[in-house]
């Protein structure tokens, strides 16, 4: 840490995952001032009543253990069902049908990551990464011994990438580009244009895309939810995905790895031989919940997305007007989509706060709210707040993050 500030248990020289630093910040909380803890770090929506999952999720799931038919082991590449059903989501908002070969079935979203990036390791390997961005990438990278490149995403432009530094930072051993759509943790939603650039970039480059989309259709501002897919006949897409975010059952452990490519890239049959010998090494999602997907994919109301996007909007709207009372704090693009924002801490009006880092374990001591420190993102003195949570416990959190800013803040400041 810089000038001698204080860690609190937090090595900022090694990869900080999301769910590692929110337990310390959890173990940080002073349980004697009685106050009920306000998590604003965790983008799981699913522990608020507000949000919850639709009961067609609910009964597939049900039907699948009662019919007795899915107790034994699934196929290692996903069973057959439910890659078919997959595809046919996808395939819905694509200029092309996409095979149940193309799917690959993974236990969620994290797995489909390290699988991306195992297909994708050589020796002398690099990936191009966005700061901020989602930690667990440069984790699997670093397992695998791919280096990593960040280039910037930028505020001022709606967190779009900088294609000047990916043109800057790509050479010959640059095996991929990561796009975050929906972003975590901006809260972005990029425009058909600025996907078409990024994929015309790449292809210039000749290097794939990874197209982590999690959050898809998660969108709420005035951009529409593009799938990268839509582009794979520029360029081949790693197309990454989950029920976690969309259906509000991140427990539930199932994702997807798709190669989202018409021209056959993928296809080659070295590629889809390597492919299929990782995933007999890995365990995939249990084999009721993968029988349930196709009943929850074809069988999901419109109204129950609508209800989730409504709420996502309220409550990015509420987190927004809150954050403007917050003078340490401000929001340089209001969210367009996903779960987060990141809004910029201003440490020059506060008297005793270091960093991110600090302001977020003494918020979580002295106020037992929890947000995430930008460090943890790739973005050093910056914020993450989670929003997909119950509006009055939002609206409490925010109101103890001002109160601990009028504390902490600087006296001229204050009178003025």
């Amino acid at each position: 840490m810089e000038n001698g500030a204080p860690n609190h248990g937090v090595d900022t020289g090694s990869t900080i995952t999301i769910k590692g630093i929110l337990s310390l910040l959890m173990a940080n909380i002073d349980e004697t001032n009685n106050k009920r803890v306000i998590s604003l770090g965790m983008g799981d929506p699913s522990a608020y009543s507000c949000f919850h999952t639709t009961h067609v999720a609910e009964e597939a799931v049900v039907d699948a253990i009662q019919s007795e038919k899915f107790n034994g082991y699934a196929p290692t590449v996903g069973l057959p069902q439910t890659r078919r059903a997959i595809a046919e989501y996808l395939s819905r908002d694509l200029p092309y049908k996409l095979s149940s070969d193309d799917v690959f079935v993974t236990s969620g979203c994290t797995q489909a990551i390290d699988v991306a990036l195992a297909m994708l390791a050589r020796p002398g390997a690099n990936v191009l990464l966005p700061r901020p961005g989602f930690p667990i990438y440069e984790l699997c990278a670093g397992f695998r011994n791919i280096e990593v490149r960040y280039f910037d995403l930028l505020p001022e432009k709606g967190w779009e990438v900088d294609l000047n530094a990916i043109e800057a930072l790509a050479d010959q051993n640059t095996v991929g580009l990561v796009v975050i759509n929906p972003g975590n943790p901006c809260g972005n939603v990029y425009s058909y244009e600025h996907l078409k650039k990024i994929a015309e970039t790449a292809k210039r480059l000749r290097i794939l895309v990874i197209a982590d989309e999690v959050y898809g259709h998660l969108a709420f501002g005035k951009n529409p939810f593009v799938p990268m897919g839509i582009f794979g006949s520029e360029v081949p897409v790693l197309t990454l995905g989950s029920l976690s975010k969309r259906w509000i059952v991140p427990g539930w452990r199932l994702g997807w790895f798709v190669t989202s490519d018409p021209c056959g890239a993928f296809r080659e049959p070295k590629t889809i031989k390597r492919i299929k010998k990782y995933f007999d090494i890995l365990g995939g999602p249990a084999t009721f919940i993968q029988a349930a997907v196709p009943h929850i994919l074809e069988q999901t109301e419109e109204v129950f997305f609508k209800r989730t996007i409504n709420l996502l909007k309220q409550a990015s709207d509420v987190c927004c007007e809150k954050i403007k009372e917050i003078r340490c704090i401000s929001c340089p693009h209001k969210p367009e989509g996903s779960m987060a924002v990141m809004v910029k801490l201003n440490l020059s009006v506060l008297e005793d706060i270091s960093d991110d880092i600090d302001f977020c374990f003494k918020l979580a001591k002295e106020e037992s709210v929890i947000i995430l420190p930008g460090t943890a993102v790739g973005l050093k003195n910056w914020l993450r707040i989670t929003f997909a949570v119950d509006p009055s416990f939002l609206e409490e959190g925010l109101r103890r993050t001002k109160s601990f800013y009028q504390r902490h803040a600087k006296q001229q400041i204050l009178r003025c």
